[in-house]
């Protein structure tokens, strides 16, 4: 048995029927017709470009897995504005077996849960000893990962590198790792070309009209990140057409 894993796949319903947005998303239906995603890896990311519905995907996961829509843990019961979409309702997550730590974190709405924190009196020492809000938001996003996430757990990150420096991605990479080894799983949607150079891990890409697992040096982020390094004035020129 594979003790990092906690969601093995996650099952779509065929009588999809929803008239919200979700239905103009390529992909979502493309995982309707395909009925199944699997999870084969400790850690597993979902890129693509702006709009592909990596994020919305995410996020039917985590409500499915029993967390809130705006983040934290199972514990978190709280709604500033109501603007999941309606995915969930058609997908199931199989499970292997029950996670004993878990927490959906996502850019958007960390504020929100920080708000939490605070507002149900937690014991700080998950959190790093002192409020989010008075932390920088990197800060408080390492803070959050190296003292609330406990291990033997499911950890669902929606764009985690928004708050963070690169300096501070490759310590989240050796988080990932240290997690990992204490039987974590992670489901992650990314941006970050630093992130993606995870060992082991799977890469589900999203184009306008599919979903499928790719290797690192082939994705986007990775390529386009790379072109502009290697010769950013080539880059900007013609950026700027000039």
């Amino acid at each position: 048995m594979n003790l990092n894993l906690y969601i093995e796949r996650v099952l779509f319903n065929s009588d999809f029927n929803d008239t919200s947005y979700i239905r103009d998303i390529p992909v979502i239906r493309k995982l309707i017709d395909k009925k199944e995603l699997n999870f084969n890896k400790p850690v597993t990311f979902i890129v693509g470009e702006n709009g592909t519905g990596k994020s919305t995907l995410l996020e039917a996961i985590a409500i499915r897995a029993g967390f809130n829509a705006e983040g934290g843990s199972r514990n978190f019961n709280f709604s500033t504005k109501a603007t999941e979409s309606t995915l969930h309702q058609y997908v199931k997550v199989s499970r292997k077996r029950r996670e004993s730590d878990g927490f959906f974190l996502r850019a958007e709405s960390f504020y929100n849960v920080a708000t939490q924190v605070d507002d149900l009196n937690l014991n700080l020492d998950g959190y790093g000893g002192r409020s989010l809000h008075h932390q920088s938001h990197g800060e408080s996003f390492m803070a959050l990962v190296q003292n609330r996430f406990r291990g033997n757990g499911l950890y669902i990150l929606d764009e985690p590198e928004a708050a963070l420096s690169p300096l501070r991605q490759m310590t989240l990479l050796a988080e990932f790792n240290r997690l990992v080894k204490n039987n974590s799983q992670f489901i992650i949607a990314t941006h970050s070309p630093i992130l993606l150079a995870y060992p082991n891990s799977d890469i589900f890409e999203l184009t306008d009209d599919d979903i499928k697992i790719t290797e690192y040096k082939k994705t986007e982020h990775y390529t386009l990140t790379k072109r502009f390094l290697d010769n950013p004035e080539k880059m900007l020129k013609y950026l700027f057409d000039e």
